[in-house]
């Protein structure tokens, strides 16, 4: 088990190279399936493809800090009962602290890679004083509220592909992000610390985006459909209103499944980042569950004051 408490990274969008963007496609159908059924494929048509240094001293450890032995205590009643693998991570902005369980461990990435597309295709326009057109905001909006991958495939395609989102992961610094290869962007691969930069990439004035479009992103998160607000949410206190995207498809073994959530939630008068990465687990159910759960214990992790700054 590997956990680590750090500062919040601002991120720069330094080295982003522009993409050429293709003319809009029409407005795709929307899958509206709620949550337990199973999802449409994410790519295209047919099956998915799955598929001697010398010796030196140990360095000294670093001092444990607040937020790592309360994410410990917090996660083993979940990992008691865990089904197939999992990785979690929470950030509160306020303090900057930040703590991860299993931090580099990589995971398909399923639907919720739709958040990043959508980031991506915003910095594109940033730089070239553009915005997204009236086609490509119905396919936005599809993509994310309805998690509709027609309109994802659609839009993966206008912002380039596997080049594209590998450019805006670099300005985004999405470090062990990998997209995926032949269209099938569901198979992008990604790890929760990369996907707390991309929550922070939404939240954090120091982001590469714009305010607007840190807003326009986030509105469609806050707005996903009946069905699809499970997962981090769990984490939210009553009566607020968390945005979230979620990502859930067949892990490739037979009967098992990869479950996903990222969002931001606010937990008892605290604003914090919250993913929850998994694979294997032996339904859609039992993953959506194990996800909340984790999320909620991830939730209560985060103390004040903040880590000591090293």
């Amino acid at each position: 088990m590997l956990l680590t408490c750090c500062l919040a990274v601002a991120l720069s969008a330094a080295g982003f190279r522009l993409m050429s963007r293709a003319a809009p496609p029409g407005q795709a159908g929307r899958d509206r399936r709620p949550a337990g059924m199973a999802p449409a494929r994410l790519g295209p048509s047919g099956p998915h493809p799955l598929a001697h240094s010398p010796a030196t001293p140990p360095s000294p450890q670093p001092r444990a800090c607040p937020a790592h032995a309360a994410l410990v205590a917090a996660l083993a009643p979940v990992l008691r009962h865990r089904t197939g693998m999992l990785a979690v991570g929470v950030t509160d902005p306020s303090t900057g602290v930040t703590a991860t369980y299993q931090p580099r461990r990589a995971f398909h990435t399923a639907s919720i890679v739709k958040a990043d597309i959508l980031a991506t295709l915003l910095l594109q326009l940033q730089h070239q004083h553009a915005g997204l057109s009236l086609a490509e905001q119905d396919l936005a909006t599809a993509m994310i509220e309805d998690s509709d991958n027609n309109a994802a495939s659609a839009l993966w395609n206008v912002m380039g592909a596997t080049a594209g989102l590998a450019a805006g992961d670099q300005a985004l610094r999405l470090r062990h992000t990998v997209p995926g290869q032949d269209g099938w962007w569901g198979l992008t691969s990604t790890t929760v610390t990369d996907q707390l930069r991309l929550l922070s990439a939404l939240t954090s004035r120091r982001s590469p985006l714009s305010a607007a479009s840190r807003r326009y992103e986030l509105n469609l998160m806050h707005n996903v459909q009946t069905g699809q607000n499970w997962g981090v949410t769990a984490a939210a206190s009553r009566g607020t209103q968390p945005a979230v995207k979620n990502g859930w498809m067949p892990d490739g073994v037979e009967g098992l499944w990869d479950i996903n959530s990222i969002g931001v939630v606010s937990h008892r008068g605290q604003r914090l980042l919250v993913a929850v990465l998994s694979s294997g687990q032996p339904s859609q159910q039992a993953g959506i569950d194990q996800v909340q759960a984790a999320a909620k214990a991830a939730a209560s992790a985060i103390t004040r004051p903040a880590c000591p700054h090293h």
